[in-house]
């Protein structure tokens, strides 16, 4: 279970990472009105980085919990 939820959260960084690199800005709709993101520039390449460690991670649970 450990494993799949790291590997989840990784693959999401991943998205994640790979989607700020595309967009520049994000429109965000609230109940309020609507309010603009604009990532760092910094945003993907550490999201993607996180991301493929923690999928790294996850491939060595097993292996430490003697499964």
């Amino acid at each position: 279970m450990w494993r799949s939820m790291f590997l989840a959260f990784g693959i999401i960084l991943i998205i994640l990472g790979a989607e700020c690199l595309v967009v520049d800005t994000a429109n965000i709709l609230l109940e309020s009105g609507s309010q603009k993101l604009t990532p760092p520039e910094w945003a993907p390449w550490s999201m993607i980085s996180t991301g493929s460690v923690v999928i790294l991670y996850s491939f060595t649970i097993p292996s430490r919990m003697n499964v």
